[in-house]
């Protein structure tokens, strides 16, 4: 595909996106700047750009991305369980303040991803219809990790949201989903800048 090819598929793409599509991105995005803030606000306005997610994943896409769509279930589910966590109080701040993962805790999420990895792709391959099942599953894992991590105020969520992001932006854009592919760039950018901005403020609270 030649330069003006792509660029003439962009713009096509977007005249065509959805309504579903544009206020999903757009909540996702303040979903991921509420989390680089460390507002209590990232679950909110999460939870309504993933349910919206997960129908475009399932019932708009062609073939579906059933493990995105799935994904985004999870996320619906983990943003309840971190909206809780986040708002938990004692004496001296909150119960769930920024820091790093201890090695049980780092274990425990590397676990998690290649678990749900090889879970997600055996699935993918044997009940679905899939053409992508290898990134499809990694895009995934590795957001299941990230999301029990930021559940918890872990730095590593960052690491694994670009990990994540980096494999969703070709996969979007070969679906089709321009938007979405926008906006996972974004949310490489908003991951690179939430490590940091994590980092410093570890250093400043310590």
């Amino acid at each position: 595909m030649t330069a003006s090819e792509i660029i003439s598929t962009f713009y096509q793409n977007i005249s065509d996106t959805r309504w579903e599509e544009w206020v999903s991105t757009i909540l996702q995005i303040a979903s991921v700047w509420y989390a680089k803030k460390n507002k209590v606000l990232v679950y909110p306005t999460g939870i309504i750009g993933v349910l919206l997610a997960s129908y475009i994943y399932f019932f708009i896409s062609n073939p579906p991305l059933y493990a995105d769509a799935v994904l985004n279930i999870y996320y619906f589910v983990m943003s309840i369980y971190g909206w809780y966590n986040w708002v938990q109080k004692k004496e001296n701040g909150y119960t769930y303040p920024i820091s790093w993962c201890d090695k049980n805790e780092l274990k425990f999420g590397v676990s998690l991803f290649l678990f749900f990895w090889a879970a997600i792709y055996f699935l993918l391959i044997k009940i679905t219809n899939s053409n992508t099942p290898v990134l499809d599953s990694l895009v995934s894992s590795t957001a299941v990790t990230s999301m029990w991590w930021m559940a918890k105020r872990k730095m590593e969520n960052w690491i694994a949201w670009m990990v994540s992001n980096l494999v969703a932006i070709p996969l979007n854009f070969y679906k089709g989903f321009i938007l979405f592919t926008l906006m996972y760039i974004l949310f490489l950018a908003l991951a690179v800048s939430g490590y940091k901005e994590w980092k410093t403020k570890i250093r400043t609270e310590s």
